[in-house]
């Protein structure tokens, strides 16, 4: 008589299934595009039928927006979280500045330039996006305000500092996506420089605090 047991297969929970699914597409999508998010392709990635995937989410337009949502807003979470944070105002906004203005941060910018484009045409990923940017808006203007409260930053216009940061970001990752190999320091520096100089700071006064060792990765 056989010693060996077989194993049940484990089920997993709707919830656990769902996540698996919107993680696989949000990698997909940094690495090759919302074009790429199918429920045949994600069903290849996770090794399952088309239908599983499809009984979580009937529509593939509601899977590209996910994954698109889950992707930006992992990586806002990840860059500015949420109050209160590890680190004081300067030193967040300098972290912030640092990883999205380098080649560490183009698979984002790439995703962004595609979500918006696709979005003309996508009536529940133009909606995502609008979500997300209103996100992005809104947790980097809490962080400037908060900076103005603690007596780190000064303006009396957090909200358009907020925009003219976001904005120079945009352009910033649409020049890296260019196929422009070089990065003249003074382009690399835009951002920060705008920074420094809406929320008066000193010259490189976020460029120090963004190399800082101590800061959390």
């Amino acid at each position: 008589m056989s010693s060996s047991v077989q194993r049940k297969r484990v089920r997993k929970s709707p919830e656990a299934r769902r996540t698996e699914i919107v993680e696989a597409a949000s990698a997909v999508a940094l690495t090759e595009g919302l074009e790429c998010v199918t429920l045949r392709r994600i069903a290849d990635e996770l090794a399952v039928r088309p239908g599983l995937i499809s009984h979580y989410f009937p529509s593939a337009e509601d899977l590209v927006a996910e994954a698109f949502g889950s992707a930006a807003g992992g990586e806002l979470d990840r860059l500015i979280p949420a109050a209160p944070r590890p680190l004081p105002p300067t030193r967040q906004l300098a972290r912030f500045l640092a990883h999205t203005s380098g080649e560490a941060y183009d698979d984002i910018s790439r995703l962004w330039i595609n979500a918006r484009h696709l979005s003309r045409y996508r009536p529940v990923l133009r909606e995502r996006v609008l979500v997300q940017e209103a996100a992005w808006r809104g947790r980097l203007e809490e962080l400037i305000r908060e900076g103005v409260g603690q007596g780190e930053f000064h303006t009396d216009d957090p909200y358009g500092v907020t925009i003219q940061i976001l904005v120079v970001l945009d352009g910033l990752g649409a020049h890296a996506n260019t196929g422009t190999a070089a990065r003249p320091e003074a382009v690399a520096r835009l951002a920060h420089t705008t920074a420094e100089r809406e929320l008066g700071l000193p010259d490189g006064a976020l460029t120090a605090e963004g190399h800082d060792p101590g800061a959390t990765a």
